[in-house]
């Protein structure tokens, strides 16, 4: 691997055990791990770490192909570092490349340039700044906003220290971080769109939506989080939350695609037309007046789906609340056998829990 490199030279009470904790937790987080003698070397996809014990200290190397790599992989071994080191204070200080990063390199400042209802529950900013190009994969569809505190006069945006650790000019008052859907990217236009779920129990994301208006600025971090895979049939779940997510995955696929869709909302005031191939069949499920997250729809309608008896590649994609995600993951696992690289189910919130 070539390209970039940085170096930290961090003092233990005992090297070895911190350097064998990590290992261990990275390689349960898809990196493989090489051993020679003492020496440990962690993989990542566009990276490495190798672990040198040095007397009562690490040596450790990170090499990457750019300097994205170079940031994320110094913030992992640090952290994970300070972590495993328990009842510790190592002093961490990243010498080479990445010397010059000041702010985390998936981070930027957007401006609100619209604000728009889809329906009478789902508002969509459009947010206008650089490298947007970022957010078009879509193995990739999210990305956390920080949500500033009411107390905060001054928004507050995060720096990188020279530990490689992400730094806040007051602790107390970092923002809120929030995961949401990139429902479409205009390259062209610099904008990307984001859809917010609107209630009146409204959490951090919720509040931010109902406030915005143009020109305010806004932080994001990403891209990240799991999106579309290749297959031949889809079977598409999921809530208003998951709406955005689902919409643009329709809106991506072949159209030699096949598959269903199922989407709860409230009412019918809630359905927004959707692009999709002919062959996938998008049902609408109303909850009546039922609370969210209370009214058992989307398990019983994928009970009810037939799947694929052939050779056709499966692929189910489910976001939902946490009771309803827990069912949905149950039932593709136990009772459709389901494969760990042929379903992705995920819990975008849960009842009771403040999470918008």
């Amino acid at each position: 691997m070539a390209g970039f490199f940085s170096q930290a030279r961090i003092e233990l009470a005992d090297p070895k055990t911190v350097i064998a904790a990590v290992c261990q937790h990275m390689t349960e987080h898809s990196a493989e791990l090489e051993e020679e003698g003492d020496t440990h070397l962690l993989r990542f996809k566009t990276s490495s770490a190798r672990f040198v014990p040095d007397g009562k200290a690490i040596r450790v190397d990170v090499e990457a192909t750019d300097m994205e790599g170079i940031y994320f992989t110094r913030l992992a071994v640090a952290s994970h570092i300070i972590e495993f080191a328990e009842g510790q204070s190592p002093h961490i200080a990243w010498q080479g490349a990445g010397d010059e990063i000041s702010r985390p390199p998936n981070f930027e400042i957007m401006e609100v340039k619209t604000v728009r209802d889809v329906t009478p529950h789902m508002r969509r900013l459009t947010l206008l700044g650089e490298r947007v190009e970022r957010f078009l994969p879509l193995d990739a569809l999210h990305l956390n906003i920080l949500v500033q505190r009411p107390d905060v006069q001054e928004p507050q945006w995060p720096t990188v220290g020279s530990d490689g650790l992400i730094q806040w000019s007051d602790p107390a008052k970092r923002p809120e971080f929030r995961k949401y859907t990139v429902r479409s990217v205009d390259v062209a236009a610099g904008t990307m769109d984001l859809d917010f779920v609107i209630h009146s129990d409204a959490g951090p994301g919720s509040s931010l939506a109902q406030s915005a208006k143009p020109g305010d600025r806004i932080g994001i971090a990403g891209p990240g989080g799991g999106g579309l895979a290749d297959a031949d049939w889809y079977l598409f779940v999921g809530d208003e939350t998951a709406l955005p997510a689902i919409a643009r995955m329709l809106e991506a696929l072949s159209d030699e695609a096949t598959g269903l869709a199922f989407i709860e909302v409230a009412d019918e005031a809630e359905v927004q037309p959707l692009r999709h191939p002919v062959g996938l069949k998008v049902t609408w499920l109303f909850r009546g007046g039922a609370p969210a997250g209370t009214a058992n729809l989307l398990l019983p309608a994928m009970e009810g789906a037939a799947f694929p008896s052939g050779e056709e590649r499966v692929y189910v994609w489910a976001g939902c609340e946490f009771d309803d995600f827990r069912a949905i993951r149950k039932h593709v696992r136990s009772e459709r056998g389901l494969q760990k690289h042929e379903h992705l189910v995920v819990s975008y919130w849960r009842r009771g829990v403040e999470g918008d």
